[in-house]
Parts: structure tokens; sequence; C-alpha cells
């Protein structure tokens, strides 16, 4: 028997059928994942099945006896007490006997002398506890705890937005419901944590209804994919692959059937406006056939379009971006980085991998310069223009509208030269004119999301630094990110826990492995767990300040000639950008002009001769850029009378 079973179930929302009639039904065992693009309706049917929304119509029936939990995508605001007692929330009656010992117990150890009445209250929750059989339940609320990185005894109201939506997982999987809900479950989860949870799920007989962007976590927990789309429920029984070709092929055949429709459609309405002849011949039933066509061609529902990325063009950085030597940084004597050495060059794409808390967004700060290191040194490349893409959105105005946060109060935006109205920006993101003008407080995490790659893709840049892009992020979204990110002739420096992400996109990976050991090794994620050391290193030693030595001072002066070798030198600095400049716009012009649709008419003499003039500005330019970092070098320092 099923545990749940939905029959027509429909809810409007704004004038916005959000479900359609669907169907559907969860058996004991399932795990079954729900796909769908931002705004469809995902979260809503989740609370229907949970039961805190009623649908406008249609039934819902679960088996007798069965017991539902789930994770929400918002934090609830009315939530209060540690972590372990809103934990333990999800164990009912046991649960609460479990929190009255934990806080009898806490307050226990922090009274220096505890009087009779807290020993009292210690053998009451005690007793309590044991006549329920809490015990084991115990063990259970203590393990999730730990493998989710939290701190039982930490006041909830004081925890980050990442880290309530933790604990709630923790409350969701400790009740052992019949049928787990889980909306969008890895989001604000290191890759250690996440893998914890798959094993956590697959040894449970937990029947699994869940939303997720991860595809790592898809492939290996899901037994069936069901997908919302237009308000209407498909179910795949099948592997992920499996699906994406099948839904590719029958998106195919869909869009084959309405063209075959609208031609048809458009035949009849040449019909029936023919003359006068026509229209006294014409089969009453043939126009009564028209009118039922008009109303489904004004009924269909098309499907949301897809977000349109283009990267602002900049001009290039040096051949070298970022060289750090010998980084040292802690807190409280407790090191993050110890000793570490990498060079980051133009075109790299480099993945940060480390558990929450170990350090990566703080390595990325010291090595953009926001950060001064304990010991060691950073060097910059010339010409770096850094975009950043910050995972706590504190780029957005949450008072604002998206349509100020991303062109200021402006009516258009410049995107690679050429003017844009914001309005039509924000449409390449999915923004109604509508959802454009509310405050970016009310938008749901998937808008603000986009809203801030919408900000991002405004402004030219050469080094791209993406803190956690792919939370809240739809799958068509996110696909066409990932293959942005493979195309972009930049430098990344992201951080992610999207393993299939890192595998995709990044060419080396920066791994956190605990003590202070920060390592390089090439490749993606998997490349990544093959190389890493199997133990973990031993404690690193405090990250101090190393002493810096004062300049021995020198009382020779400069002579004359060094002087003038010196001043020639700035002089030439100074003419390097103007150089630069002038190769990239002669190089730009015969990059568009060889890439005309005509170009292919010239003779074979002259494009033989673009093609030797394009290898020399290239590599013109290689040479200037090398120069300019060379000059930026030598002068370092140096002070000319």
């Amino acid at each position: 028997m099923a545990l749940v079973s939905l029959r027509d179930i429909s809810i409007n929302f704004t004038g916005t059928v959000l479900l359609d009639k669907v169907s559907m039904q969860i058996e004991p065992g399932e795990r079954v994942c729900l796909r769908g693009r931002n705004g469809e309706g995902k979260s809503t049917l989740l609370s229907i099945i949970e039961g805190v929304t009623q649908p406008d119509s249609g039934s819902i029936d679960y088996a007798r006896g069965s017991r539902v939990a789930m994770l929400p995508q918002e934090v609830p605001q009315e939530l209060a007490g540690t972590v372990y007692n809103i934990t333990a929330q999800g164990l009912g009656d046991v649960g609460a006997h479990l929190a009255a010992y934990h806080d009898a117990a806490r307050a226990m150890a922090d009274s220096p002398e505890p009087d009779q009445a807290l020993v009292d209250r210690l053998e009451r929750a005690q007793l309590a506890l044991e006549d329920a059989g809490g015990w084991p339940h115990h063990q259970t609320i203590e393990a999730a705890l730990s493998h989710l990185k939290l701190d039982g005894d930490e006041l909830f109201a004081s925890l980050s937005g990442g880290t309530k939506r933790r604990v709630l997982l923790a409350r969701a999987l400790v009740s052992t419901p019949d049928l787990l809900i889980l909306d969008e479950p890895t989001n604000h989860l290191d890759i250690d944590s996440i893998a914890w949870l798959e094993d956590f799920l697959l040894r449970r007989n937990t029947a699994l209804l869940f939303v997720t962007h991860d595809r790592a976590f898809l492939r290996r927990l899901a037994t069936r994919i069901v997908e919302l789309d237009r308000g209407r429920l498909t179910s795949w029984e099948c592997d992920y692959e499996t699906y994406l070709q099948r839904k590719d092929d029958a998106l195919s055949a869909e869009a084959k059937q309405n063209h075959n429709f609208d031609r048809k459609l458009a035949e009849e309405e040449t019909w029936i406006r023919q003359g006068i002849k026509a229209r006294r011949t014409r089969n009453m039933g043939r126009v009564r056939d028209l009118l039922k066509m008009r109303e489904e061609r004004k009924t269909r529902r098309e499907r949301v379009g897809s977000v349109k990325m283009t990267v602002q063009d900049a001009e290039r950085t040096g051949k070298l971006v970022i060289e750090a030597k010998d980084l040292c940084f802690g807190y409280d004597d407790v090191p993050l980085i110890s000793n570490f050495s990498a060079t980051i060059m133009r075109g790299d794409k480099v993945g940060f991998i480390g558990p929450n808390g170990a350090g990566k967004t703080t390595l990325l700060k010291i090595l953009l310069g926001e950060l001064k290191p304990q010991s060691g040194s950073i060097r910059h490349g010339v010409n770096l223009q850094v975009s950043y893409f910050d995972q706590l959105r504190e780029q957005l105005d949450e008072t604002r509208s998206a349509r100020y946060n991303v062109a200021e109060g402006n009516d258009f935006v410049d995107i690679n030269g050429n003017r844009v109205h914001v309005m039509t920006h924000l449409k390449n993101f999915l923004f109604t004119p509508d959802r454009s003008k509310v405050p970016v407080g009310v938008l749901s995490g998937g808008e603000r999301n986009r809203l801030l790659l919408a900000r991002l893709f405004t402004r030219p840049f050469n080094v791209l630094v993406m803190d956690e892009p792919t939370n809240d992020l739809d799958a068509e979204t996110l696909d066409l990110l990932e293959e942005l990110l493979m195309d972009y002739s930049g430098t990344l420096l992201l951080v992610s826990h999207d393993r299939e992400f890192l595998n995709n996109v990044v060419t080396s990976t920066i791994g956190f492995e605990g003590n202070g050991l920060v390592a390089e090794y090439v490749g993606g994620y998997d490349d990544w767990l093959r190389q890493r050391p199997e133990e973990a290193p031993a404690p690193a030693k405090s990250c101090k300040a190393a002493p810096v030595e004062k300049p021995r001072s020198s009382k020779r002066k400069l002579s004359y000639k060094e002087k003038f070798e010196l001043g020639k030198k700035r002089d030439r600095l100074k003419e390097m950008p103007a150089l630069i400049e002038r190769l990239e716009s002669e190089l730009s012009e015969l990059q568009k002009r060889m890439s005309s649709a005509d170009y292919y008419k010239n003779s074979g003499e002259m494009m033989a001769k673009d093609q030797q003039r394009l290898e020399s500005l290239e590599s013109d330019l290689e040479i200037a850029y090398e120069t300019w970092e060379k000059l930026e070098t030598a002068l370092e320092g140096v002070e000319l009378d």
C-alpha cells in the first residue's frame, strides 16, 4: 500500500496555476527526487504532502499510522532554544524528555555547587527518560549533531541561516518518519557532511522525497525521478542519464507537435477568412474545430525560457595572476593555513575543497589581498580585474529592488559595449517586470542567486571568484553556468561543495586536509580524492607572525648611470598600458574581421597575411605583458630623487 497518494491536486497562487490536477503515489522504501525549474511549485507540492498547505482541490491520503517529517527551505521564525532541544523536537514526547535531561545535566555541570533542587530535577528527568526508553535516541541525536558539525549547547537564535538549516536537517533525520521530505538538503553542507548524509539515508528504510541541485547526491540516492513542469507531474523510473535523454526526446517531440498544431491553426485561420463563396459553403463542424483549436492554443503553457549569461570582456591579465609563498594564518593559536605556497596562472580554474570553517574563504581573502597573512607573501600579476560572487549575498541590498541592485538606479547597463535596458537584462535572468520591482528580501534563494549573477555579469572581469555559486539554482541554470565557466578564458577561483560541478569545471584543486595542511592537486574532486593523504596530518605549529627584518640602510647613493637606467625603466613602464591597449584593440578588430560570415570570400593570400598578423599580435601582446611584470618587479620599492 502506498504511503502517500495524491489525486487531482490543484493549487493557484496569484493567478498562476502551480499544480494542475496532479496525481502521484509514494511507496514504502522509495527514494523520489522531485525536479523542476525555480518557481514551478516544488516547495508548494512538498508543503501539501507534509500537510501544512491545503490545495484548492483534490485529495491526499496517507497510510494508516504513517508519519511524515520535512526539512523546509525557509527557517521558521518561532523556533527558540538550544540546538539540542530543537533537534530533539523531532522525537516528540521522547524528545521532550531528552531535552529536559540535557538541560538539567548542563545546569548541573555549570553549577560549582549544585543544590538539592537541581539534583532532584536531574533525577526526575533521568527517570522519565528511562521510562520512555529514550537512551538510544540520545545516541542518534549526538551522532547527527556530530556529523553535521553542530554544537548542541548553542542557542538556535544566535546561529547563521545556513547553520539553522543544518539544525532543522538534524531534527528531521532523528525523527525516523515513514516518509522524509527534504528540500535542498545539501545547501550549506560541506562534502564530508554530504557523504555522511548519503550513507545515513541509504542505511535507513525510510521513504524519501527530496529536491536537490546536487547531481551526485541525486545519482546516488534516487530510485525514481518526478518532474514538475508547467503544473503537471511526469514520473521517470530510470537512472539520471536515461532521464536526461528521455526528457530531451520528450521536449523535442512536444516542440514538433506544437509546430504542427500551429501550422494547422494558421491554415484554418486562413480558410475562415476566405471570400463570400467559401463562407457560404464552409462546414460548421470545421468552424467548431477551429474554435476549439483557438482555445487550446490560448491555454497552452510555454516552457520558461533559459537564463542567458554572457561574460563581459576585459583586458587580459599577465601570465602570472597570483603567487603565494609560505602563507601562514590562524586564530587563537589554531592554524588554518600553514606554509602554503601556490602559483596561479592566467586561465587556471582552481577549486577550493574542505570542511565548513576550514579556512577556504579566509585563504581566498588572503590571495586577493583583502586579508594579510601572519607570515608569508603574496604577489599579484598585472591588470587584475576581480569580480566576486559572495555565498552570503552581502553584495545585495535587501531593502532595494532587483532592478536597483543591478543598475543602481540607472535605466541601462553596459554589456560588452552595448547599452542594454536593465529590464531586458533582468529578463535574461528570468525576472518578470513584477519580480524586478519587489525588494530583494522577499525573493527566494534561487532568485537571489540569479540576481547576483545578473549583477556580476554587468561588469568586466578577468579574475572571477565564486563562493558557493550553485546553492538554490535549478538544474537548467546550473548547467548553463557550468558551460559558461568551462568556456571562460580568464582565471577562476571556485569554492564549492558540488562534486560534479568541481569535476566538470576546475583544472586544479586546493584541498584543506586539516591541522593547517593546505595542498594543491591537479584535477577536480575525484582527482583530489585519489591524491589526498590517507591519514590526517599531524597538527602544525601555531601561526605567529614571523619576525620581519628591518632592511639595512645603505649609505651608498645611486650613481648617475643607475638613476638614468632606472628612470628609463620607469618611463617605459608608464608607456606599457597604452601599448597593450593598442595591441589588444588591433587584435580584437582583426579577430572580428576574420570571424565574419563572408570572410571566406577574401583571397588566400589575404587570409594567410591576416593569420600571420594574428600570430604576431598575440606574440607581441604576450611579450608586452611579460615586460610589464618585469618592470614592475624591478621598480618595486625604488624611489628616484
